[in-house]
């Protein structure tokens, strides 16, 4: 009996341990499939951060390129000066360097695409700017990079590195092409600008629409014919004509301008290559997105209509005039606040007050749907002829430098990216009898516009544009940085595609071929160098009574500006100009003598204003200072008299040559008859 107790409590005894056996393995189950998920999801997060950290390395070596050769360009720069070699400018070195490393990315590198699957089966009807992709339950975001050509969908061992460094045509628009654009405004010698503002607004305002035009006439035909024998793969329109003959009416002969600079080359025939220069990049932005907005009513967006033709003429009015308007607010507001705080004892603040507005400029127009270019190139201007004055000596000496720094690094950077590009972009469209018509157009249009132009502005011009200046102004139409810009931002269509090819082409043919030959077209055309730019006319002296002979232009319009300029607006914006109580009416006393005497206090440390000698007036003129008349005729002669020089003769403190008083902290350019630009006084200045 006891036997079968002891059997009995045997076989509970293992039924127990093998339910606890099959309890434990269930748990342990369970366990791994719950942490199943988990090991899954540290593994995906451990890849996901080396893709990322590959990224970032590869970010950095495609910059750390660019920073190379840049690099490398300054020092053969200062071999090429140290040399005196004067054939090729940085520009075209910073290209040549370019092509080099495009050339090493395309051919000799290759970094295989990381391509685990490709679906063809999703159609849509549009390009979508953002796509979520549900894979197995997770939802990803990806972002459109852009077209590619239907041989590269099974080529998974393309290269990599060749996407990487195509950069974002935004980058060039928002932080390289402001800094350029600024410091064509705030370094603009407006004392040559302004004498010959006539015919540079005739050569960039209307040069560039006859340009444009003819261009794009030009090309309208070179691309029909193409039709006719079979060289056109794709739609190429009017409008799209009209649009490249519009990018590539702006120049930027920063070649030629370096080399006129060093050689010292006749000033007026700089102040007009620059000043062209300056203003038809404008002109071109504008101008190109009113073409691009031309849209007729009905299913034919390519025919030609008054009525929407009228209405992009009003948007490019409405675009210039609002850039420009917003521009120029932005140097006041900059203005009247360093005007009106005590900015100006924290340099550190005030310049990068001053920077951050500036480059504000640039974005505010753009966001507001206005152009950029414009807006920053007026807003520089501004802030040269008003800010500057009221900035403290070592902010001059800062802002100076930081921008033409800027200027210098952004201008060879895109130089650089123009090679690389020629190589490294992956949808070029080269078509031979496109790249020769775009060739002759651009000569023909460069032509329309210098000569007849120069022709009907000789009949205005007292001191006549000559033959030798307009060739030098024909062969001085290079492309350059806004070209490339304007080219580059869209490249979706074939038409885009062939156009930014051909561009590229243009580019560095001006570069380097007309670039290049600069100095030797100088000596062909016996064009002075050498030249003073502030004393461009010798000074001739028999009896020491003679003064100079040489007319000297001067825009009638400016003079009424720069009187009301000088009376109302620098009293006003800067520490410069006549006191108000002079030069505001009766009825606005309180206010002049408010603004007066914070004016006069702040004069204590005087600002030196370098725009005050911008005009050359004509007749007589008195100018009242408080108790102080000084009285000028059109020979140039002045007398004075108030109790404040009492007891002053015409002696060395004020002779017959003197022409600048400083009065209460006030630098007084007296005017003069049309034949005498002013000059600097030898002799020290009468300071009251």
């Amino acid at each position: 009996m006891q036997f079968i107790v002891t059997v009995s409590s045997t076989r509970r005894a293992a039924r127990m341990l093998w339910l606890l056996m099959l309890v434990s393995l269930s748990v342990c189950i369970c366990v791994c499939r719950a942490a199943s998920p988990q090991e899954d999801s540290a593994m995906e997060n451990i890849v996901t951060e080396k893709k990322a950290e590959e990224s970032h390395r590869q970010d950095s070596a495609d910059l750390l390129i660019f920073i190379l050769l840049l690099t490398l360009t300054i020092l053969t720069i200062w071999l090429f000066k140290h040399r005196r070699f004067r054939f090729l400018h940085e520009t075209g070195l910073a290209m040549i360097y370019g092509l080099l490393v495009g050339v090493v990315l395309r051919y000799g590198i290759h970094v295989p695409r990381d391509v685990s699957n490709i679906t063809l089966s999703c159609h849509v009807n549009a390009s979508p700017a953002t796509i979520l992709v549900n894979v197995s339950g997770k939802f990803y975001e990806y972002t459109l990079k852009g077209e590619i050509s239907a041989n590269e969908v099974n080529d998974v061992q393309d290269n990599e590195m060749l996407r990487k460094v195509t950069f974002d045509p935004e980058v060039f628009f928002n932080i390289l092409l402001p800094p350029i654009i600024f410091h064509a405004g705030y370094s603009l010698k407006r004392r040559h600008f302004f004498r010959n503002m006539g015919s540079i607004l005739a050569y960039a305002f209307l040069g560039t629409v006859i340009s444009c035009f003819v261009i794009g006439l030009l090309m309208y035909g070179c691309v029909t014919l193409m039709t006719q024998v079979g060289q056109l793969r794709g739609d190429f329109f009017f409008t799209d004509c009209l649009f490249f003959g519009a990018i590539v009416s702006a120049t930027d002969p920063v070649t030629v301008l370096a080399i006129f600079n060093e050689l010292q080359v006749d000033a007026d025939l700089y102040a007009l290559l620059f000043g062209e220069s300056v203003l038809n990049d404008a002109v071109a932005v504008v101008l190109s997105s009113s073409i691009v907005a031309y849209q007729p009513e009905g299913d034919n967006s390519h025919t030609f209509e008054v009525m929407a033709m009228l209405k992009s003429f009003g948007i490019f009015l409405g675009v210039f005039s609002g850039s420009f308007a917003l521009g120029v607010a932005t140097g006041v507001v900059t203005a009247l606040v360093t005007k009106f705080t005590k900015l100006r004892d924290f340099q550190l603040l005030e310049t990068a007050l001053f920077f951050l507005m500036s480059w504000s400029t640039f974005l505010l127009a753009e966001a507001c749907g206005f152009t950029g270019v414009v807006a920053v190139l007026f807003c520089g201007i501004t802030q040269a002829h008003y800010t500057y004055n009221n900035l403290s000596p070592e902010s001059q000496d800062r802002t100076k430098q930081l921008f033409e720094l800027l200027d210098f690094l952004a201008e060879n950077f895109i130089f650089s990216y123009m090679g690389l590009t020629l190589f490294t972009f992956q949808n070029h469209i080269f078509n031979p009898m496109f790249i020769i018509g775009a060739f002759l157009a651009v000569f023909l249009g460069r032509a329309a516009n210098i000569y007849p132009l120069s022709f009907l502005l000789n009949l205005g011009r007292r001191n006549k544009i000559r033959s030798n200046f307009q060739h030098m102004m024909m062969f001085a139409g290079l492309r350059g940085a806004m070209t490339f810009a304007l080219s580059i931002r869209d490249t979706a269509t074939y038409a885009r595609q062939m156009m930014f090819s051909t561009t590229l082409l243009v580019v560095f043919f001006t570069v380097w071929i007309c670039g290049g030959g600069t100095t030797q077209m100088l000596s062909c055309q016996h064009i002075r160098v050498g030249v003073d730019p502030d004393q461009d006319n010798s000074m001739s002296i028999s009896d020491g009574s003679e003064r100079r002979s040489t007319k000297q232009e001067s825009a009638w319009l400016f003079r009424i500006w720069y009187n009301f300029d000088h009376n109302y607006l620098k009293p006003i914006l800067t520490h410069s100009g006549p006191p108000l109580t002079a030069t505001l009416p009766p009825c606005c006393g309180p206010l002049a003598r408010l603004l007066t005497s914070r004016q006069a206090y702040e004069n204590e440390c005087q600002l030196k204003d370098d725009a005050s000698d911008l005009i050359l007036t004509d007749g007589d003129i008195n100018l009242t200072y408080g108790d102080i008349t000084v009285s000028t005729d059109a020979t140039g002669a002045h007398t004075s008299r108030g109790s404040v020089f009492a007891g002053i003769t015409s002696g060395d403190e004020l002779t017959s040559g003197d022409h600048e008083l400083v009065m209460r902290g006030t630098r007084l350019v007296l005017p003069m008859d049309d034949s005498e630009p002013p000059f600097t006084d030898p002799h020290p200045r009468l300071r009251m």
